[in-house]
């Protein structure tokens, strides 16, 4: 080896199987093999996760740069059992723009092959087919972007790297590397997010896919007019050049224009109808993170994927998916541009009931204010969870227990079940419909009998519903269109289905657990200490006697925790914090970056296990 290359640990890296098969690549199948000679990027994702999707975006930059070097391999690892369907995945890889192979593995089998237990998780092979390196959660791409530099750098040198991609089979004939476009389909709309009905009676609708909004004409299907260029973008200015990126939920403010959820963009929109002019309301266009300021002045402080939005109490309400809160925008706030702030949640994942300040969300994605003004409803998804805001801020759960468990099961609420659920639409007679997405059914849940039923089945991912007269009008996302129903007077029957996350749990000891995060820094940057600690450790457990010590924040990465023996299983759920900036004492100015993952790692307490849990944030665990 080359005296002069950098010393790191290597493992021989898995062989990729997935008994779904590759996408993206006109019908070739790819082995590690094929790809020796590149740096190769596993990105292990699930499409219900978004912090996978938010990693998809940072590395387009990466994936385009060194596209003659590097190939990303997206493996799908599905968490809930929807995302199991290899249809689902074919929708989800057009969905959310992956332009890159993707091994379908509904059975888990390579993210065991490669210990991987977080959504998202980066695995960096090297041209030789080592593993050099494993990366948890987000906020990676610039630590990876200086690995690949090195990697292209030492084996440039060692003459093991291999640019272009002639010798590969490229059905596309172009020899532009093992990305193949699927053809594109010609509908109307394409994986629509959100509807809503406008003044006059035609409905505005997120055409997610295509970056625009649609107008249709009441009957759901005659196009009469689009907004946005259909470019990916973050562009104000007329219908024809406004960009917008994958927006999501609308809803009418009080002067009659349009607030978008410009979910990809990180920002709020305006949409005048009368003109179709689209400016910003709120948000810089950069994604918030740990540290970023939480209020202040709408155009000026950083948001997260905001994915629904609606005017609750004088203000708009944003249902915001990227950091598991509620924030608000007041129009009215500071100056003329008005101000956002947090409303409720902690930015921890979870489900806990309380006053906003206490309440953990997750991913929360579709609002909606009840037929009497008193309720925010609130569909959470990865909790599969109904949930709901009262005047005074406090939150409170109708459906849904935590996220493990999901199913089709209806009945009296505590037994119910829902599956990662994206949208709420309120009912005049007080109840609310739910978009139970993944069931691919419309719901309902009536809180004067704390009955759940089923409306409607064999939808296809429906993501939102308005009213429309004595109607209710779907947005049925995957099948790309609006679905027209007649709100039924009896709930249809279905059989009861439950289900839990299927990971396998690891097992522990009873009594002390050590609990490592490795954390190393990338290459050229040091941890950054120069306002105090610069990581921060989270813990917690489903259910909370699984510990008996350690739960808490603190500031080191590594801790003991004692597990209690009388309690057989549980969840620990671990967050941590790392933020490194570039090492160099000339720059008074240095770049920093914030590096972050929330675990659930389901463990079984029993003689003989593990007396150690190590999750590798960044890194290979030595």
């Amino acid at each position: 080896m080359n005296d002069s290359a950098p010393r790191r640990a290597r493992v021989r890296a898995p062989e990729l199987i997935g008994k779904g098969g590759w996408l993206n690549t006109g019908g070739e199948q790819y082995t590690l093999a094929d790809l020796r000679g590149r740096v190769v990027l596993l990105d292990f994702w699930t499409s219900c996760c978004i912090n996978c999707l938010h990693v998809l975006d940072e590395l387009r930059e990466l994936e385009e740069k060194h596209r003659d070097t590097v190939v990303i391999i997206g493996v799908h690892s599905p968490k809930f059992v929807h995302e199991a369907e290899h249809r689902a995945v074919v929708d989800a890889v057009e969905r959310y723009h992956v332009e890159h192979p993707v091994l379908d593995d509904p059975e888990l089998a390579t993210w065991k092959q490669y210990a991987v237990r977080a959504w998202p998780t980066l695995v960096v092979i090297d041209p030789e087919g080592y593993v050099v390196a494993q990366h948890a959660g987000e906020g990676h791409a610039h630590a990876i972007e200086r690995l690949v530099e090195e990697l292209e750098a030492e084996h440039g040198a060692k003459g093991t790297l291999r640019r272009g991609w002639g010798h590969l089979p490229c059905p596309s004939g172009n020899g532009g590397g093992p990305y193949v476009a699927p053809e594109p389909e010609p509908t109307v709309l394409r994986f629509p997010g959100k509807a809503l009905v406008l003044p006059g009676g035609s409905l505005l609708v997120s055409d997610t896919t295509r970056h625009q909004l649609v107008e249709l004409d009441g009957d759901g299907e005659t196009v009469l007019r689009r907004i946005g260029s259909g470019a990916r973008g973050f562009a104000d200015g007329t219908a024809a050049s406004a960009t917008f990126n994958e927006p999501q939920g609308l809803a009418l403010l009080d002067d009659g224009a349009v607030v978008v959820a410009d979910t990809v963009n990180h920002a709020l929109r305006r949409l005048d109808l009368e003109t179709g002019f689209v400016s910003t309301l709120a948000g810089t266009g950069r994604q918030w993170w740990q540290g970023s300021p939480t209020s202040g002045a709408a155009r000026e402080v950083d948001l997260s994927s905001p994915w629904d939005v609606a005017v609750f109490g004088g203000r708009v309400w944003i249902a915001m998916a990227g950091i598991h809160q509620l924030w608000t925008y007041d129009p009215a706030g500071g100056d003329a541009g008005g101000t956002v702030a947090v409303a409720a949640g902690t930015t921890n994942e979870g489900l806990v009931d309380g006053p906003g300040e206490e309440a953990w969300f997750a991913q929360p994605s579709g609002l909606a204010v009840s037929a009497d003004g008193e309720r925010l409803w609130l569909a959470d998804s990865e909790t599969s969870a109904l949930r709901w805001v009262d005047r005074e801020g406090a939150v409170h759960t109708a459906v849904g227990t935590g996220l493990f468990d999901f199913g089709h099961r209806d009945g009296a609420a505590e037994q119910a079940l829902l599956q990662h659920p994206l949208g709420v639409t309120a009912l005049p007679d007080g109840s609310v419909a739910v978009s139970d997405t993944y069931n691919h059914a419309l719901r309902r849940y009536d809180p004067a009998t704390g009955e759940v039923t089923t409306l409607a089945a064999d939808l296809r991912e429906p993501s939102d519903a308005v009213l429309v007269g004595d109607d209710i009008v779907v947005v049925e996302s995957a099948r790309h269109r609006l679905t027209r129903l007649r709100l039924p007077e009896e709930a249809v029957r279905v059989a009861p289905v439950a289900h839990r996350t299927q990971r396998a749990a690891t097992e522990v000891t009873p009594g002390a657990l050590r609990l490592d995060v490795i954390f190393q820094a990338p290459a050229g940057q040091k941890l950054d200490t120069r306002y105090g600690p610069s990581t921060r450790l989270l813990v917690s457990a489903t259910p909370p006697g699984l510990l008996l010590e350690g739960d808490g924040a603190d500031t080191d990465l590594s801790r003991t925790l004692e597990l209690d023996p009388a309690v057989p299983e549980g969840v620990l759920h671990v967050s941590a914090m790392a933020a490194s900036c570039d090492d160099d004492p000339a720059n008074l100015y240095p770049a920093c970056h914030v590096h972050q993952q929330d675990w659930g790692v389901p463990v079984r307490v029993t003689e003989g296990g593990a007396d150690r849990l190590p999750l590798v944030l960044a890194g290979m665990d030595a």
